[in-house]
């Protein structure tokens, strides 16, 4: 009996430094994003920046791959031939939400440079919805009743947040050096729109496959790689070669890049101890952590309109995360577990951790 109650406590301290750890990983990332890219003096480019944190998450899951295998290099080589070349097919497959991803990594560092940290975490939650919708539409999934609500919330939260922000552009004419709030929010609702699909394409893909998400998540950065290439010598090729790849890279700059890269796959780790609400909790006050530590940093002005924006916002990524009312029957409560959550861009608390996730909250 004491050994099951000190496993019980064990598992509940392991439940709340998960909960901090998914905190600080998603409220760092956006404010270190905006940070480096508010700095003056030399500027990264932001698209080698995207197929750094590619390169860094295939090696990542190669590495694991290699550890399960037990270090046989032998087994290792054969099993990613078969998994990439001789099924080539079904590595193909991932070509689309490599795309996707790419161009929302992208997307990303544009909102975040032109929008205020506090306002891009509030209004990123709308792949909330865009991910509800689209899964009820390419996988048929139902949502209850409060998950509904919780999104006509979600919406109404971002609009008045929304409606906030583009009052203050009104009432200043100086905004900040180089930064578009429209462009901003443009990417933003773009990046939604990309999550929400991406996320539920590769779901379908993952639940239509028996390759484990590590390989999955290779074969996706293979594919995010090589667009990431293209697009960097598209948008600043000439300036890439000139002035280096690695041109403005900082200790900063490189901590933004491996908290994008192993994001996801930290989430992976810590989600095993944790669930759903603590999820949509830590997303949740991980908004709130983004605002105080905006107004410190970047001088950011909290009114009553934000705050009940973000406060609808919050509440509804808590409502979403809740469990369904219903208990599932015996017959289908492994379905029904594997297919419940959607706060994150996936279906499933594991599967979705181990997504390439780029500002997320992994």
């Amino acid at each position: 009996m004491s050994c099951e109650n000190r496993f019980s406590s064990v598992n509940r301290k392991l439940k709340y430094i998960s909960l901090a750890i998914l905190v600080v990983q998603n409220a760092s990332l956006i404010l270190s994003i905006r940070y480096v890219r508010t700095l003056p003096g030399d500027r990264f480019f932001t698209t080698s920046a995207v197929v750094m944190a590619e390169v860094l998450k295939v090696l990542t899951c190669l590495l694991i791959i290699l550890f399960q295998r037990k270090g046989n290099l032998k087994e290792f080589i054969v099993l990613q031939y078969n998994s990439i070349v001789i099924q080539y097919k079904d590595t193909l497959k991932l070509a689309v939400p490599a795309l996707i991803y790419t161009l929302q990594n992208n997307l990303q560092y544009v909102a975040i440079s032109n929008l205020p940290a506090a306002t891009f975490q509030v209004t990123y939650q709308l792949k909330i919805l865009t991910t509800a919708l689209f899964s009820v539409l390419m996988l048929r999934k139902s949502l209850s009743r409060i998950q509904w609500l919780s999104l006509l919330l979600l919406f109404a939260g971002v609009a008045i947040v929304q409606l906030e922000q583009e009052g203050k552009q009104k009432e200043t004419t100086v905004t900040g050096p180089s930064q578009n709030y429209a462009k901003g929010l443009v990417a933003v609702i773009v990046s939604c729109l990309s999550s929400g699909f991406a996320g539920v394409y590769f779901e379908k893909i993952l639940k239509g496959s028996s390759a484990s998400v590590w390989m999955r998540n290779i074969q996706l950065g293979i594919f995010g790689t090589l667009l990431g290439l293209l697009g960097m010598w598209w948008n600043d090729g000439l300036a890439i070669a000139e002035k280096g790849f690695l041109f403005g890279y900082t200790p900063m700059v490189w901590g933004v890049i491996f908290n994008q890269a192993f994001g996801g796959l930290l989430v992976a780790v810590v989600v095993k101890y944790a669930d759903n609400i603590l999820k949509g909790f830590a997303t949740s006050f991980s908004i709130i952590v983004s605002t105080v530590v905006s107004v410190y940093l970047f001088g950011f002005h909290v009114d009553l309109l934000f705050t009940l924006g973000a406060g609808l916002v919050i509440g509804a990524v808590y409502m979403y995360s809740l469990p369904k009312a219903a208990a599932p029957s015996p017959s289908t409560a492994t379905l029904s577990s594997s297919s419940h959550s959607l706060a994150d861009g996936v279906g499933d608390s594991e599967t979705e951790a181990f997504l390439p996730k780029s500002v997320l909250v992994k």
